[in-house]
């Protein structure tokens, strides 16, 4: 059986009925617009990258360097989640490369800059833990302490934007 919200669905049943209220009466995307105001303004892959590191650079100095950062318009939210971490290998002479490689769906090249945030923090928090434990979700919180919550509100969002097509 699949719920009617699929991005909702770890969510308590009265937080996905609050939900579901809001939609049927056309106010989530109110809601959403009244709490963040505005899209960010990274536009391309270089706009990308120079944010990314300078977040990885600020709280991940001894992590892996990352060889590939991009906005993928390949990713499928709900099947892999808000973003993608990835390690490549590669053959080099007679050597394996590996190489750190992060991506961000380019449905979130227009969002609010809270949501992109939380998507890149998600993904850098996967350069260390490679599970969703506690210790991830300990470093989102490091680097980005309102993680849950924006982590919801990205779901709340995506949810409005499959209801109705735009948001902002």
């Amino acid at each position: 059986m699949t719920t009617p919200l699929p991005y909702l669905a770890h969510y308590s049943p009265s937080i996905v009925q609050q939900v579901s209220a809001m939609l049927e009466r056309n106010q989530l995307g109110d809601w959403l617009r009244s709490k963040h105001q505005g899209i960010h303004n990274v536009a391309n892959d270089n706009d990308l990258r120079d944010y990314v590191l300078d977040l990885k650079n600020h709280f991940l100095k001894k992590t892996a360097p990352l060889s590939k950062i991009a906005f993928d318009n390949k990713i499928h939210v709900v099947n892999q989640a808000l973003g993608l971490h990835s390690y490549v290998a590669r053959v080099q002479g007679n050597k394996i490369k590996r190489k750190n490689e992060l991506r961000i769906s380019t449905l979130f090249k227009q969002t609010p800059a809270l949501f992109l945030n939380m998507i890149v923090v998600h993904e850098l928090a996967h350069l260390k833990e490679k599970d969703h434990n506690k210790a991830f979700y300990q470093l989102c919180q490091h680097m980005l302490p309102d993680y849950h919550q924006l982590e919801f509100e990205v779901r709340v969002y995506l949810t409005e934007l499959e209801h109705s097509g735009k948001v902002w």
